[in-house]
């Protein structure tokens, strides 16, 4: 009896807490505030938007939503296994910061990724074929959701925080080399917390590197809320010696006026800055959580309803009369037209050769370095060997 109620208590403590609608949606993601540390001065809280930028914003949030829509359907279908974290209800924030960032400027994020993938690396079609696992992927279908690279685009991480420190490791490169480049670095609420973090604030700091740390606060580290995880909840605020901002990450000239600002310290040579913008996914932690066990449907819906970040810049557009209603709708058909297009170009790959097991092992190999003899029959090879031929 005795175990038995050991066990049972055991059970209950280790059950995720649901939460009640506790979320006060219009002050947590209120875009006439911005909160400040180590700052006399913050971003703009005026913009000018025109037409054509207005619209190249909603084109690409929308485009970014409705991969990530597809990709969630291609999970249910069974065609993409493993882990996959989508990114629906953050997509202003990487197109937001998208918006300024210039060529030469070079990005490392974790492992929900796909948005950013969108983004800069190249074709739709590329990155539902590396989720398919197809050769003609990103990462050759090797890599699949958390593994999505592309020229100036250093993934796509799987380990939570890790690639933090690449990230400063890339923004000291361009300060060491003298080039007018920054390093955007995005972590989730739940790496903010890790030790590797820190260091990387660090280091950052004493070497002078050009990077930009960006958190995005969506509120739940896998299950757990950034209340019953952080002891300082503002995580724009975590270091005593980085200047950090809090912003809404639903609100897209929000995020472009932040940006900015960050670009500007960096390029005066202040050194590092944190940027932390609150926002929200409707979709579970991946694919394998159904995101209802810690927090009430309620909660996402009224997200859903009053703060979406894209029905925020159809508004802003709309009431601005920048674009019409048939105009945006047509924005909307083109993108559901061409993401169809793209996942139809995508299905048609092929999986990786069973070489590539043991491809770019070495980018030469070594003609006196014998292969071990359980392998003879699968040679070393590189990529360049595949594509020369």
């Amino acid at each position: 009896m005795f175990l038995r109620t050991a066990v049972r208590l055991a059970k209950r403590a280790f059950t995720p807490q649901r939460r009640s609608l506790v979320l006060n949606v219009d002050q947590l993601y209120d875009e006439s505030v911005y909160k400040l540390h180590l700052l006399d001065q913050g971003p703009s809280h005026t913009s000018e938007l025109s037409k054509s930028v207005a619209l190249t914003c909603f084109e690409r949030m929308d485009l970014v939503r409705k991969v990530e829509n597809t990709l969630a359907q291609l999970y249910r279908e069974k065609k993409i296994r493993g882990f996959c974290h989508l990114y629906v209800g953050q997509e202003a924030v990487a197109v937001g910061i998208f918006q300024i960032m210039r060529p030469q400027d070079t990005i490392i994020t974790s492992y929900r990724c796909h948005g950013w993938a969108v983004l800069k690396g190249g074709s739709v079609a590329s990155v539902f074929a590396e989720l398919l696992g197809h050769v003609t992927g990103l990462s050759r279908g090797k890599g699949g959701s958390m593994h999505l690279y592309a020229p100036r685009f250093f993934g796509g991480n799987g380990i939570v925080g890790s690639h933090v420190p690449l990230g400063v490791g890339i923004g000291f490169k361009h300060h060491y080399l003298k080039e007018d480049a920054i390093c955007v670095t995005l972590f989730g609420d739940g790496a903010a917390n890790q030790g590797q973090v820190f260091e990387a604030f660090n280091l950052a700091k004493l070497q002078d590197a050009r990077i930009l740390f960006v958190v995005e606060n969506n509120i739940y580290g896998m299950g757990t809320s950034t209340m019953r995880s952080s002891a300082n909840t503002e995580l724009y605020r975590q270091c005593a010696y980085l200047p950090g901002i809090r912003a809404s990450g639903m609100d897209i000239l929000s995020i472009m006026e932040c940006t900015k600002f960050c670009f500007d310290h960096i390029k005066a040579g202040k050194g590092p800055i944190v940027l932390e913008l609150m926002t929200y996914r409707y979709f579970g932690h991946s694919m394998s959580d159904p995101g209802t066990s810690y927090r009430d449907r309620e909660e996402i819906q009224t997200v859903r309803e009053k703060k979406d970040c894209i029905a925020h810049i159809k508004k802003l557009i709309l009431d601005s009369k920048l674009a019409s209603d048939a105009e945006l709708k047509e924005i909307e058909t083109k993108n559901k037209e061409f993401v169809a297009k793209e996942l139809e170009a995508a299905s048609k790959g092929t999986d990786p050769p069973l070489e590539e097991l043991v491809a770019d092992v070495y980018s030469n190999y070594p003609d006196r370095m014998r292969i071990p003899p359980m392998l003879t029959w699968m040679p070393y090879k590189t990529i360049a060997h595949y594509d020369k031929k």
